[in-house]
């Protein structure tokens, strides 16, 4: 099974790479800039057909949400056009497309964990873009799984447990948010559940559960849990440590609103495909520990 992977660098891509050479028969391809840009969407059909993929998985996204408020036609470009064009290479190309999407198609006024049939109302840019681009996925290609996933972190690129390691490194205190709750989600884990979910389309072509999914870390924290826990675990590797202080949501003022409940229930997934990810906790652990004692401490200031 060949898997072709949009974009190069970011951190479900880079896993993905790096699962794949795990897994006996899977040959993951990723393709990315200049060849592939999703900004340019003259060049992403020809570059998805020339890879010859049995599936596509389109990662690949402009994901800087601040940002995106000053940028919305470029991030409408990447997240709706873009993604739509690849889900149409693969349905030109008769193949299945696995999307990724993200918890801010929704505003977080819900007081439990959001299910797939839950009604959307994205808050800014970024999650509109992103909302944008699963319809534009699904009326491009019938075959396509939609994973919305959050709170995302890994050995690779940037993310809060890097963030938090490096701050730490030159403070005592570090200042987090703590009324934002949800899943983090290890992009290992995802890269993980994305093969499993693909071997079993690709080994069945009467599979129908195409659709709609939730695909987060098992377990909820706020973000300040999140970080102590990091520090936690970071500080048993002899790793740097400082305290975390709460504060409210109003205390760190950014440009695009965050909702305030990204929880996410991923029991169809689970339902569907037999595979759960693991506890937040345990995956965090084993990304710090990578970090720290794996050889790779120098990426934590990445």
């Amino acid at each position: 099974m060949r898997l072709v992977v949009t974009g190069r660098e970011g951190q479900v891509a880079a896993s993905l790479l790096e699962a794949g050479q795990r897994h006996a028969g899977v040959e993951v391809i990723a393709i990315g800039r200049p060849e592939l840009d999703l900004a340019r969407p003259d060049t992403v059909i020809e570059a998805i057909a020339a890879a010859q993929p049995d599936m596509v998985v389109s990662v690949a996204a402009y994901t800087a949400v601040d940002q995106a408020e000053d940028e919305p036609e470029l991030a409408f470009a990447v997240n709706a056009v873009g993604a739509g064009k690849v889900a149409q290479a693969a349905a030109r190309l008769g193949v299945p497309v696995i999307h990724l999407s993200t918890d801010y198609v929704f505003d977080g006024s819900k007081d439990s964990a959001y299910v797939e049939t839950d009604a959307t109302a994205p808050l800014g840019v970024y999650g509109a873009s992103k909302l944008a681009g699963e319809q534009a996925v699904a009326a491009a290609n019938p075959r396509h799984l939609i994973l919305r996933t959050a709170w995302v972190y890994s050995p690779f690129g940037r993310n809060f447990v890097k963030t938090m390691l490096r701050l730490a490194a030159d403070r005592d205190e570090i200042a987090v948010v703590a009324d934002q709750w949800g899943n983090p989600t290890s992009a290992l884990d995802i890269a993980d559940a994305i093969l499993h979910a693909a071997a079993q389309l690709h080994g069945d072509k009467r599979f129908g559960a195409f659709g709609v999914y939730h695909l987060v870390g098992t377990g909820e924290t706020n973000w300040s849990g999140f970080a102590r826990h990091i520090l936690d675990t970071s500080q048993a590797f002899d790793g740097p440590w400082a305290r975390v202080r709460d504060i409210a949501t109003m205390d760190y003022p950014t440009k695009a609103r965050r909702p305030s409940n990204s929880r996410l229930s991923s029991a169809k997934f689970a339902s569907t495909f037999a595979w759960t990810a693991p506890h937040w906790r345990q995956s965090t652990e084993k990304v710090v520990r990578r970090l720290l004692i794996g050889g790779t401490r120098q990426a934590v200031t990445a």
